[in-house]
């Protein structure tokens, strides 16, 4: 159960990235509500690795919670930010994405 609190705080962690990406393109009340998501996704993301890090140890949920942060934000990036698409950003996504899976296998 832990696992999935992990899994759904590193995508909150995606949400407020995002939000605070979409924040900086705007203006007025829209800029103001994605701020205000920005703070809802950090507030649960925080809360959620928080309830984790009881069973998992610490190391292991802090790196796969910036893990899936970090490649969820590149890929957010190149799907709505029209960041670049290159061989090797794609390529070191996929190795962020398989360290994680990794440290799951291997963490008690």
């Amino acid at each position: 159960m832990n696992w999935i609190l992990l899994i759904v705080a590193g995508l909150c962690e995606v949400g407020f990235t995002t939000c605070m990406g979409k924040a900086k393109e705007t203006a007025g009340v829209i800029s103001i509500l994605w701020w205000s998501g920005f703070l809802a996704s950090l507030s649960l993301s925080m809360y959620l690795l928080y309830k984790a890090t009881r069973t998992i140890p610490l190391g292991a949920a802090y790196a796969v919670w910036t893990g899936i942060g970090a490649a969820g934000t590149a890929v957010i990036g190149l799907l709505f930010f029209k960041e670049p698409v290159t061989f090797w950003r794609l390529f070191f996504i996929f190795t962020l994405i398989a360290s994680v899976v990794g440290l799951k296998f291997v963490s008690h």
